[in-house]
């Protein structure tokens, strides 16, 4: 595995057209390619060849985060249109938000979105605003909020993807975008990998927006990145260390499952916990905990991107990402997959 350690974002750069964007989902989710991608190795295959691929005894760790209906559409007193776009809840009646155009906005004012619900910004803070809701963040959530589907869609949120852009084991609501590696996984494919004998174990990481937000020079020097909540159980603690002790492999669905297990191992102890990690993972990363990686495409330039990097090597990755485009896959959210398993995994 490449180790080099590289803090230039060009070495993190491909051209995607535009055509290899995928902007809704396929017909299945378990549609999916999968480009399968080992130390010297590339290989065409479909997401339903996870059967093949794993062998009885690994075990999977997958994101139960639920994507909220964090994206409200209302209008101020004086007729202009805003977006309140709900970031973290908490508690029943307060939340944090963006609010575009934030500019006019003022302490107390209220947006009104019927007789029963209403919104009042209590105060701005740095980037966003602490809201009260009445009567309460998810009756307006719910009866007024859309899914935010991500901005290089270019299109607004539909009914598919109320359905879609969750995966199947969405579960704990707090997330503003979906784990995407997750929503390969159908109920069908889940049962075949059970029945072949790979476990199924969860985390929650609560996707935040700055997962969209560009890196910033000072991220990559300080190696700190936005802080995101996440929460293991003791259940799944124990699953992954009796699969480990038992000569089974560990993979991660999604880089947030891996910034989850290997926050949680960096402080020392794995054990059960819930808080935050602001943790940056780049090439040089020591890797304790996952042994494998199932993971979509992502953008140039990215702390996810550069999280694949770190784990499978900077060249063997952007080798696939080059055979991808060639091969037509679709990249991002509604792309398709790659599962990276380095050599000494195998």
């Amino acid at each position: 595995m490449n180790t080099t350690t590289s803090f230039n974002l060009q070495n993190y750069t491909f051209v995607l057209p535009e055509e290899r964007i995928a902007r809704f989902p396929r017909k299945n989710r378990s549609d999916a390619r999968l480009l399968y991608v080992k130390e010297n190795s590339i290989q065409n295959r479909n997401i339903v060849d996870l059967v093949d691929l794993l062998q009885s005894g690994d075990r999977l760790v997958v994101n139960n985060t639920k994507v909220m209906k964090a994206r409200i559409h209302t209008k101020r007193k004086t007729g202009g249109s805003v977006e309140v776009f709900v970031t973290k809840v908490h508690d029943n009646r307060h939340c944090s938000a963006l609010i575009r155009p934030s500019r006019r906005i003022k302490e107390g004012e209220q947006f009104i979105l019927d007789r029963e619900h209403t919104i009042t910004c209590l105060r701005r803070n740095d980037v966003d605003w602490t809201l009260h809701c009445t009567p309460s963040v998810s009756s307006i959530m719910d009866s007024f909020g859309s899914i935010p589907i991500p901005p290089y869609f270019k299109r607004e949120a539909n009914e598919q993807d109320e359905e879609r852009y969750q995966s199947i084991f969405a579960d704990e609501e707090g997330a503003v975008a979906a784990s995407t590696a997750c929503l390969h996984i159908d109920q069908t494919l889940q049962a075949r990998l059970i029945e072949k004998g790979v476990g199924i174990s969860a985390i929650t990481l609560h996707i935040g927006t700055g997962t969209f937000a560009p890196l910033r020079q000072e991220q990559i020097e300080t190696q700190k990145l936005h802080k995101e909540w996440f929460s293991i159980s003791e259940q799944t603690v124990q699953d992954i260390l009796e699969t480990k002790n038992n000569g089974g492999r560990i993979i991660a669905v999604g880089t947030t499952v891996t910034r989850c297990l290997e926050s949680v191992a960096k402080k020392g102890s794995f054990i059960a916990q819930s808080g935050e990690t602001d943790l940056f993972i780049q090439e040089g990363f020591s890797f304790q905990v996952i042994d494998g990686l199932l993971t979509n495409f992502h953008l140039p330039q990215s702390s996810l991107l550069m999280l694949v990097c770190a784990f499978g090597g900077r060249k063997n990755i952007l080798d696939a990402y080059h055979h991808a485009i060639q091969e037509e896959y679709n990249f991002y959210s509604y792309g398709d997959a790659m599962l990276v398993i380095p050599d000494q995994h195998l």
